[in-house]
Order: C-alpha cells, then structure tokens, then sequence
C-alpha cells in the first residue's frame, strides 16, 4: 500500500514538473554571442513590434539543418507579407561552435545567427533537443515545437499568419 502511494507522489511530481517547465511563457534575458563575437541580450534582439521565430539548432543536427534551409527557401516572401524575423540560436558546444559561422555564411541564410555559448537560454528555456522552434510575440512565447518533419514550415507560416496585428 505504501509502496502504490510512493508511485502516486512521484507521478504526480513527475507530472507537476513537466507541466511546470513548459509553463515558461516569456523568453528570459540571457547573454548570447553574434557571429562577430559581440556579447548581446536577446531581449534586444527580439523584435517588439512584429513576431519573432527564435530556432534553437546545432551544426550536427540534420534536421535543424533542414527546417532552417526549408524556411530559408520561404523566408523573404513571409518577411514581406508578415514582417517576421527569424534569429536562429546555435546551442553547439564549444568544439563544433567555430562551425557556425562557415556553415551559416555557406548556405547563405538570411537570418541573425547568435550563440548560445553555455547553453544558458536553452536550459532557461528547459529546451533538451534541436531543432526547437519558439514563436514570439511582445517578448511572450505563443508557439513551442519541438523537431521538424518536411511541410512543417507551411504550419508555421499559417501560425505566424493568425498572429500578424
């Protein structure tokens, strides 16, 4: 009997901290890194007066990869009909950070690329696997997705499309 009510409180606080994690509802003010390796908070970065996409991705990520070369494909007809901006965040580590820069530079992505050197943001963020993506509005969150599967841009574009003033 014990033994059953000791599950109970451990699933319930299991439970209780998921919930809870997820229950971030503004993006916290962190230190991050430009490709220049100037240090800049986010909230500065975050636009105030249109949506925000904030993608949370690493050099080795293949999907990551593709979910950004798939927006990127779109990216300036959505910036020219909604104004949105994209920032992605790389969360490498520091042997695969001196990748980004060369990386970015080569597929030639249009977006503002930052460094979250700790992985200080993503943990504030409670975000453990890339790609992550995160809408945002007025420095709230609106949108949470976590991975990419092909066709998962027209889902955001139409996401980002409601929340257009």
């Amino acid at each position: 009997m014990k033994n059953l009510k000791m599950k109970k409180i451990i699933l319930f606080c299991l439970l209780l901290t998921t919930i809870m994690s997820y229950s971030q509802k503004t993006v916290p003010n962190k230190r991050l890194h430009n490709l220049k390796g100037i240090s800049v908070n986010i909230s500065d970065e975050i636009s105030k007066d249109k949506i925000t996409i904030l993608s949370f991705w690493a050099t080795w990520c293949v999907p990551c990869l593709n979910e950004l070369d798939a927006i990127n494909d779109v990216y300036d007809e959505w910036q020219e009909e909604t104004n949105v901006e994209l920032i992605a965040i790389s969360t490498d580590d520091s042997r695969s950070q001196k990748r980004v820069k060369a990386l970015a530079n080569g597929k030639a992505w249009d977006y503002k690329i930052l460094l979250d050197k700790n992985q200080e943001l993503q943990r504030a963020l409670n975000i453990n696997t890339v790609p992550e993506l995160l809408v945002v509005k007025n420095n709230k969150i609106i949108y949470r997705h976590s991975g990419y599967s092909p066709g998962f841009e027209d889902e955001l574009y139409e996401i980002i499309k409601k929340n257009v003033d």
